[in-house]
């Protein structure tokens, strides 16, 4: 919790105006009782009507002046509560905005939702009840008791039995329930990993038919987490029936020992009343510190999970200020690079060189987990190199600003992302600024186009979050439109034409020349028709390029590339492209013996 305290800062000012207004209110509380007292021994036992209302006038008006400071402090410590909460929760998002997927990954998504939501909530909470209580109760506890032994120096050891029994029955209840706290946090944790796992995953969840284990899953959890929250709700309400003996208890003890003493001076009265009142006051701030000690504990394990969040250092650092001069022609180069994940015992990508220039597609294909997606993810810098170089621009990517790299690169990824919006906004989402026209240019070369018109406000018609009331096709769609109405200096598809079919996957790819004639385009697929006319195709396997040239060209020296296009072709295709990439072969070395042979004719002719 004192971590966060750091959020108060700018927010000082009003901090003092509370603490002002909380003194205003003790004192006129305060001095209350012992105007009562006055009221009694000097107005009432002997007499006097002209003080009684003279001091009554004087005891409403200090009421007031105390409500009024009350209402103040509450109203401050509101303000600075929410601001707090609010401040805390923006930098949360923040941070996990800048997080690359390595740093997503020490978090899951259903415990960073419930860091910013119910973990913030927690922490305002005990704030707003600190800023009420950190000066009002220690006040109230230290005038009353100096009040109330001055007042009635007989009746003092009544204080200490009252407080002696708060506390122990606090130090009870804190000892049952503080453990719980914890536990409380991760089963809501993993209420929500639930939840969001089946709202996410409903159709799978569905089509195999396991709704039963589901429920049974979500059903364990919620049991777990309502059988806890009843413990702790039992051991919370334990402390009113206690408070109230106690409270009860003392105010009986009060009249017991007072009345004794009246028979011995009825002018003690007015004593024995501002006693019973300032012993009030002492047990109730005890009361409220106690519970602000029940409170805090919870709080703390909120404000210790936030802190894991806020103080997580980002294994990527940007520059300010790009360092270096960026070429005008696009390109994209790795040199010797190699890629490892923290604690893993095997390189993902190991001594990986190839370069793709402007104007040409370069593509790279492999088997599930050899290592493209990873890839392409360290052009953007989603991944660090472990060793060796990415450079964009002939500019090593640890050189640029993030803006700078970012504007650059038009990225499409694997699972097509839409926001809750619009066809137009999620088009525009990379690229704010752009005209309607690019829109619509954008989405016609992506072939989105027709399904756009067709839908009953076309580029104004809403899209749910996570575009779930579009198909998978559209999805990706929509996603390409977006890069390319971004117009970066390179594209960069992460096997994003998966979901599309033949016939619209090459007509996309077709369109696409227009935008990307000066452009570096990169491009993850599984599917040989995607790739066979990019202009270089990388091939990896383990980690390692295993070949790198043409289509043709690699038919007939890449034995992984012609086992992955053999598998997608029938024996009858597959044989007849290699029959044509022998034959492209046979007819090139022709052509370099014809060469060859001219060459040493026109040698001899000249000698002769």
């Amino acid at each position: 919790m004192l971590k966060l305290f750091r959020y108060l800062r700018p927010y000082w000012w009003q901090v003092v105006a509370l603490l002002l207004s909380t003194i205003v209110q003790v004192y006129t509380t305060l001095r209350l009782p012992a105007l009562m007292a006055d009221i009694i021994n000097k107005g009432i036992v002997v007499g006097d009507t002209g003080y009684i209302w003279m001091t009554g006038l004087w005891m409403l008006g200090l009421a007031l002046l105390s409500a009024v400071a009350s209402l103040i402090s509450s109203y401050f410590a509101a303000r600075i509560g929410t601001n707090y909460a609010r401040d805390i929760r923006r930098d949360i998002f923040m941070k996990i905005i800048n997080f690359n997927s390595l740093e997503m990954k020490d978090f899951s998504t259903a415990s960073l939702l419930t860091r910013t939501t119910n973990d913030v909530n927690q922490v305002q909470s005990v704030t707003i009840m600190m800023l009420s209580m950190m000066l009002r109760a220690p006040l109230f506890l230290i005038i009353s008791v100096i009040m109330a032994i001055s007042t009635a120096p007989d009746m003092s050891w009544i204080i200490v039995v009252g407080v002696a029994a708060i506390l122990g029955s606090v130090i009870m209840i804190m000892s049952l329930v503080v453990p719980k706290f914890k536990i409380f946090q991760n089963l809501v944790d993993k209420v929500t990993l639930i939840t969001r796992e089946n709202l996410t995953g409903l159709r799978v969840v569905r089509a195999f038919n396991t709704e039963k284990v589901e429920k049974r899953k979500f059903g364990e959890t919620n049991d777990a987490l309502t059988k806890l929250l009843i413990f702790i709700d039992k051991i919370l309400e334990l402390q009113n029936p206690l408070i109230n003996i106690i409270f009860n208890g003392t105010t009986l003890l009060c009249s017991w020992v007072g009345i004794s003493l009246l028979t011995k001076d009825f002018a003690y009265l007015g004593n024995m009343t501002a006693f019973a009142q300032y012993a009030t006051f002492v047990m109730m701030s005890f009361l409220m510190m106690s519970i602000l000690f029940v409170m805090l504990p919870r709080a703390n394990v909120s404000a210790h999970r936030i802190n894991e969040v806020l103080d997580k250092v980002p294994k990527i650092h940007w520059r300010e200020k790009t360092n270096g001069v960026p070429e005008k022609v696009a390109s994209v180069e790795f040199k010797n690079v190699d890629f490892s994940y923290p604690g893993a015992a095997e390189k993902v990508l190991d001594n990986v060189s190839f370069k793709a220039v402007a104007g040409e597609t370069t593509a790279f294909i492999g088997s599930t987990g050899s290592g493209k997606s990873t890839l392409i993810n360290l052009v953007p810098r989603f991944y660090e190199a472990t060793s060796g170089e990415v450079l964009v621009n002939g500019v090593l990517v640890g050189e640029y600003a993030k803006d700078d790299l970012i504007r650059r690169i038009g990225f499409v990824p694997q699972r097509g992302v839409l926001f809750s919006g619009t066809v137009k906004s999620n088009i525009k989402f990379g690229a704010p600024g752009a005209s309607d026209a690019q829109v619509h240019k954008a989405a016609r070369i992506a072939q989105a186009e027709n399904f756009i018109e067709k839908l009953p406000k076309k580029y104004n018609a809403h899209i749910a979050q996570g575009g779930t009331n579009v198909s998978g096709g559209q999805k990706q769609r929509l996603s390409i439109a977006r890069a390319i109405c971004k117009n970066p200096d390179i594209f960069v598809f992460d096997d994003s034409f998966s979901a599309l079919d033949m016939k619209t996957d090459a007509k996309l790819r077709a369109a696409l020349k227009e935008v990307t004639a000066e452009a570096v385009v990169l491009i993850v697929a599984q599917r040989v028709s995607t790739i066979k006319d990019a202009d270089q195709i990388v091939v990896l396997d383990n980690g390692r390029v295993v070949g790198k040239g043409r289509h043709l060209e690699l038919l007939t020296c890449c034995k992984v590339y012609q086992e992955i296009v053999k598998s997608q072709l029938s024996d009858k295709e597959y044989a007849a492209e290699l029959a044509r990439a022998t034959g492209e072969a046979v007819h090139g070395e022709n052509v370099g013996k014809e060469k060859v042979a001219s060459s040493k004719k026109e040698v001899r002719n000249a000698r002769s």
